[in-house]
C-alpha cells in the first residue's frame, strides 16, 4: 500500500486515482483500470522492457548445453547386462557410449529421457531414475555439456531387437564391458552402486524379471547385481517372508523333470510395500556385504 498526500491524480506509468482506507482513514494511489489501448500498449512496452533487462542480468553471452544420458539395465535370466552403442559420428567415430542427446528448450529432463527411451524400445512406463548431474567444465571436447544421467531396468525379451540393429547398439555382460567416452564410465559405476543400494530396499526384481520366473532366477538376478554367491535356502526362505511372492502351480521343467514351482509378484502388495509387506531390509541378512 502506497501512503500519498498529494493531489496529484496522474504518474508515468498510468493513471491513478486515490482512494480511502476504510480502517485508518489514511489515503493510497490505486491504479485505474483502463481501456484506453494506449495505455494498454504502455504496459506491455513496460512488461516486455523489464523482461529484457532481466535476460540480460543472466549473462546471455554464456551458452551451457543440457544433455540426457541413459544407462540402461537387462537381464536375460542369467546374468544383468547393460546396453551401449557404437557411435556413428565425430568426435569418437566408433567409440561405445551411453545413448543420449541434447534436450530440446520445450521438453522437460525426465520426458527428454523417457523419449529416449520410447525410441530405443518402443516401450512405456518402464523404470526410469534420474542418477546424478555431471558438469565438469572439460567433460565434453566440443562445448560446454551438463549432462543429467538416468539409469533404467528393462526386460531384455520385450526389447525390440530390430532397434538395436538400427542403433547399432549390443547387450555387454559386466565383466566385459569396453573403454566408455567421456566421463560414461564414471555414470555406469554410479549406477551400478545406485542399483546397488535400492535392492537392498526395493523389489527391483519385478522390472526385470518375466511375469512367472523361478526361485532361483530370483536369486540368479541379485547375485548377478551384486557379484555374489547367496545360500539358496536362506535366499528362499528370506523372500518368501516378505509376502511379495504368489506361487502360481505351474512349473517349469527346463532345468529337471521334477521342475521349479513359477512364482510371479503380488502387484497389490508391491504397491503398498514396504509398509505393509515387512521391511525389505531383511534381504540385507542374505546380502554379505
Amino acid at each position: 500500500m502506497i501512503q500519498n498526500k498529494s493531489k496529484k491524480n496522474f504518474y508515468f506509468f498510468g493513471p491513478i486515482e486515490e482512494k480511502l482506507n476504510a480502517i485508518d482513514g489514511t489515503k493510497y494511489l490505486y491504479l485505474k483500470k483502463v481501456n484506453d489501448s494506449f495505455w494498454y500498449i504502455w504496459k506491455h512496452f513496460i512488461n516486455l522492457s523489464i523482461h529484457i533487462l532481466t535476460i540480460h542480468k543472466y549473462r546471455p553471452e554464456q551458452s551451457i548445453a543440457i544433455a540426457v544420458d541413459c544407462i540402461i539395465f537387462g537381464f536375460d535370466s542369467k546374468d544383468l547386462k547393460l546396453l551401449l552403442f557404437r557411435r556413428k559420428t565425430d568426435p569418437l567415430k566408433g567409440s561405445w557410449s551411453l545413448i543420449g542427446e541434447l534436450i530440446d528448450n520445450d521438453v522437460s529432463l525426465d520426458q527428454s529421457a523417457k523419449d529416449i527411451l520410447y525410441r530405443l524400445s518402443g516401450l512405456k512406463n518402464v523404470f526410469l531414475k534420474q542418477l546424478r548431474t555431471y558438469g565438469l567444465v572439460d567433460r565434453d571436447p566440443l562445448e560446454r555439456v551438463v549432462s543429467v544421467a538416468y539409469y533404467s531396468l528393462i526386460r531384455i525379451d520385450e526389447f525390440n531387437l530390430q532397434s538395436l540393429e538400427n542403433h547399432d547398439a549390443k547387450w555387454f555382460d559386466f565383466d566385459q564391458i569396453p573403454e566408455l567416452i567421456l566421463d560414461h564410465g564414471q555414470m555406469v559405476d554410479d549406477a551400478i552402486r545406485s542399483l546397488r543400494s535400492s535392492a537392498r530396499y526395493n523389489p527391483l526384481g519385478f522390472e526385470l524379471l518375466p511375469e512367472y520366473f523361478t526361485i532361483q532366477q530370483l536369486q540368479t538376478l541379485y547375485e548377478s547385481i551384486y557379484r555374489t554367491a547367496f545360500d539358496p535356502g536362506n535366499f528362499r526362505k528370506k523372500m518368501l517372508s516378505l509376502h511379495i511372492l504368489e506361487r502360481t502351480g505351474k512349473k517349469d521343467k527346463s532345468a529337471s523333470k521334477k521342475g521349479a514351482y513359477l512364482y510371479r509378484f503380488k502387484k497389490e502388495n508391491l504397491k503398498q510395500f514396504p509398509t505393509q509387506t515387512g521391511d525389505f531390509e531383511s534381504i540385507k541378512e542374505v546380502i554379505k556385504f
